[in-house]
């Protein structure tokens, strides 16, 4: 499934002096054409071949499975990713809703996703990712605190890396979303919109509901290697003058920025929980977990996979910046409008009502010992807030664990480094807008696939069918169809982005 290389290179060279993103950071943002590809205990980074212990809702190509590899991914017959050309996976753990009343356990909707695609003021080069590059970002065993509190910053030779985040909007911030007082024991930390752990209030932003944010390394070792999700990536450093590098030998991809809006929260009547709990003191309990059990969200974390045409992303770093037009609107670059599923191997309820979680993940709190968090081992591109080290990489592991990409000396990042340094990286998070197609309704088919796994829990299916439904959406992001478009509208350009520095 390859696309448009040769417009892509046609663009590259007909456009390549427009503009440089060695002169200013340039970016756009990948939309999808629906929700999840497919929701299940699948993670083919850490745990090729098995069943996950967690759940995992999954964006992007058809090609992925448990066991997917690049090459798997570059052969996917669809993508609800808006670029014919990214087959690449983006995946994460789902969330849900306790019932305060009955216990059981409920589903939360992803109402959209995101990805920023951000090419960094640099004197590198930035490449597209080869495919097969595997990226784990954040801490599934993580419990409590980054010991640098909350942090927006992303340079580890700075100060502590803060790239696990949570931003909740609301219609007024009396009391707080975080208590002022929290040092992370039994409560998150924020600032305004934005903090580490589950707020404690309802995201009741117009239109805009609690966002779940992770922000990827951009500097790929690739004397380590595709798959050592656990080492094989590190964050740039600033050289002083406005740029972010890579170390010598590493090589500069763009920088992805995950935002997975979850429907916590609804205008639309008969959706969203913002009923159905007391957040009114603003002091908890609240009641969403993540499928790995975690009730803190210390615990958040994703996934990446790189499937792209590597001439349709070249051709985006190199002449791309539309911003919050979209992705897909970039010059040179062939849209994508099909939704796109793969049905699950395993015949399990991944959305409940249940009385305990898939995968039997025990509910997990504040300062509780987790040996496994539900399937994803950290690696060294963790939640971080913690100083950078020096022989460590930047992948997923904790935050002690996030190395910058150049020599930095230990001492230029104590763990109680403030988060408002003014020498920090402090990246913001861009609002984004809606663009509107005729909605016109095509054909359907499946593709099946013979299965071969085989697995002592739950039930398997017999196949494993690939469904390609072809529309031309309304929006450019999940669906909203119960939603006006005037409510859609609002949800991007309104709430979630206050207070954050746009560079």
């Amino acid at each position: 499934m390859k696309h448009g290389s040769m417009v892509a290179l046609a663009a590259m060279a007909g456009s390549a002096a427009a503009f440089k993103y060695n002169d200013a950071l340039t970016f756009s943002v990948m939309q999808f054409t629906g929700t999840e590809i497919r929701k299940a205990r699948d993670d083919p980074i850490v745990s090729p071949g098995q069943t996950a212990s967690h759940i995992h809702q999954i964006m992007g190509g058809s090609g992925f499975s448990r066991s997917s590899t690049g090459a798997d991914l570059l052969k996917s017959e669809c993508t609800n990713a808006r670029v014919a050309g990214d087959m690449s996976n983006y995946w994460f753990p789902a969330m849900f809703f306790k019932d305060p009343i009955t216990g059981e356990l409920e589903s939360v909707p992803i109402s959209y996703v995101n990805v920023y695609y951000h090419m960094d003021k640099t004197t590198d080069t930035i490449k597209a990712f080869p495919a097969g590059l595997s990226i784990l970002v954040g801490d599934p065993t993580r419990r409590t605190a980054p010991e640098g509190g909350y942090t927006a910053n992303l340079d580890p030779s700075v100060g502590p890396v803060g790239n696990v985040r949570w931003t909740c909007p609301r219609s007024s911030y009396e009391p707080p979303s975080w208590p002022l007082d929290s040092d992370g024991t039994n409560a998150g930390i924020g600032e305004g919109n934005n903090g580490i752990g589950f707020p404690f209030k309802d995201c009741d932003g117009y239109a805009s509901p609690l966002r779940g944010d992770i922000h990827f390394p951009s500097c790929y070792k690739p004397d380590v290697g595709l798959t050592d999700y656990k080492n094989n990536m590190a964050y740039p450093t600033s050289d002083g003058n406005g740029n972010l590098n890579c170390a010598k030998g590493e090589i500069h991809v763009p920088r992805l920025l995950l935002e997975v809006y979850f429907e916590t929260s609804s205008i639309v009547p008969g959706k969203g929980f913002q009923d159905r709990w007391d957040h009114s003191s603003g002091k908890g309990p609240q009641p969403f977990l993540l499928s790995n059990g975690d009730t803190t969200g210390y615990g958040w974390h994703a996934d990446f996979m790189a499937g792209w045409d590597e001439d349709v992303l070249q051709n985006i770093i190199d002449n791309c910046d539309v911003r919050h037009e979209g992705t897909h609107t970039c010059p040179g670059v062939t849209p994508n409008t099909a939704t796109c599923t793969i049905k699950t191997l395993v015949d399990e309820d991944v959305d409940g009502p249940f009385s305990k979680l898939p995968g039997n993940n025990p509910i997990t709190g504040y300062g509780d010992k987790v040996e496994n968090g539900g399937g994803s081992s950290p690696s060294a591109s963790s939640s971080a807030s913690s100083a950078p080290s020096s022989s460590s990489s930047a992948s997923s592991v904790a935050p002690s664990s996030v190395a910058p990409s150049s020599a930095a000396p230990s001492s230029a990042a104590p763990s109680s480094a403030p988060s408002s340094s003014s020498s920090s990286q402090d990246f913001p998070y861009y609002p984004t807008k809606v663009v509107q197609n005729d909605a016109k309704p095509a054909t359907t088919f499946e593709v099946v696939k013979s299965s071969s796994a085989v697995q002592d829990q739950p039930k398997i299916a017999a196949v494993d069918v690939v469904v390609q439904t072809v529309w031309h959406t309304v929006t450019v992001t999940a669906d909203h169809s119960a939603e006006s478009s005037e409510a859609a509208h609002v949800r991007r350009h309104v709430h979630g982005h206050r207070g954050n520095r746009h560079l």
